[in-house]
């Protein structure tokens, strides 16, 4: 077949269908300037995106569940695209681990229904933070992942400040404002477990607004340090805006560990809830608790 008869034959074959593609990540966010692209800089988005269109031969651009900050870290976390290529997972894992840094990697690779959004169809999200209270602070090498606290933190006033916050609230006072965006969540988990110098702190709601966790973590904080009460976390949940009086605590210690999404049957539905803005029923979320 002569070079003409190739391309007429190229042209009037069916184009190939999109499928959309999940991809679970694990990164160590010390050296990113936060999961989403910006110019000039170096991110989690940009690092993928820039590889995986190299590997596909044509643009990808991501869909993530959750943006992580600068310094933030991820063992869970979820994106997705589409593509028109033949996707074969082992042989996009195996390249990828090859194209990517060291310090991001794809875990796994799947064809996902095309109703799965990564970000819409979530239903949970789930991170821990991680404090040391060693006198020596954090071991060299967990040093980028584990902050040093006090050594004489109080662990019971930490989850009674916690417990206060557990439901479906505004959580404004622990948002950094996003025009347009709503501060209404429901957090499903929130509480510590100590193992010896180890204290983890572990986060879970079905969605969290800018900042939330790292500003959830240093109010709690502050109570197990003496500095406040457990009644003044609860408190908070009264702001209608950022409240000054919260440290937000050290990115490094948070991790994105996982995020949980329903079954395939449920996606869309899931997709239309999501997309719905939260408010706090009448006579719901006035005092934490």
């Amino acid at each position: 077949m002569g070079s003409a008869e190739q391309t007429a034959a190229a042209a009037s074959a069916p184009a190939r269908a999109s499928v959309r593609v999940r991809l679970d990540i694990s990164y160590d966010g010390t050296d990113f300037t936060g999961w989403a692209r910006q110019p000039g800089l170096r991110t989690v988005q940009g690092v993928l995106e820039d590889s995986l269109s190299k590997v596909f031969r044509e643009p990808v651009q991501l869909t993530v569940a959750g943006r992580t900050d600068a310094g933030v870290h991820a063992e869970g976390q979820v994106a997705h695209f589409d593509t028109a290529a033949e996707v074969d997972a082992g042989k996009v894992v195996h390249r990828m681990a090859r194209f990517l840094p060291k310090d991001v990697r794809i875990k796994d690779v799947r064809v996902a229904p095309p109703e799965f959004d990564a970000r819409f169809s979530a239903i949970r999200r789930h991170y821990v933070y991680r404090l040391t209270t060693a006198r020596y602070g954090a071991e060299p090498l967990q040093a980028r992942s584990i902050v040093a606290c006090r050594h004489d933190v109080d662990i019971d006033a930490m989850r009674a400040a916690s417990r206060k916050l557990l439901g479906l609230h505004n959580f404004a006072a622990f948002c950094r404002r996003r025009e347009g965006a709503t501060t209404v969540r429901e957090l499903q988990r929130f509480d510590w477990e100590r193992d010896g110098d180890l204290l983890t702190a572990y986060v879970s709601a079905d969605a969290f607004c800018w900042s939330m966790v790292r500003s959830l973590v240093g109010a709690v904080l502050a109570v197990g340090e003496g500095r406040r009460t457990p009644e003044w976390v609860g408190s908070l949940l009264n702001d209608t805006e950022r409240s000054s009086s919260v440290t937000v605590a050290p990115a490094h210690g948070l991790s994105l560990i996982a995020v949980d999404y329903p079954a395939d049957a449920d996606l869309a539905a899931r997709n239309a809830q999501t997309r719905e803005v939260r408010t706090v029923p009448v006579g719901e979320g006035c005092c934490g608790g």
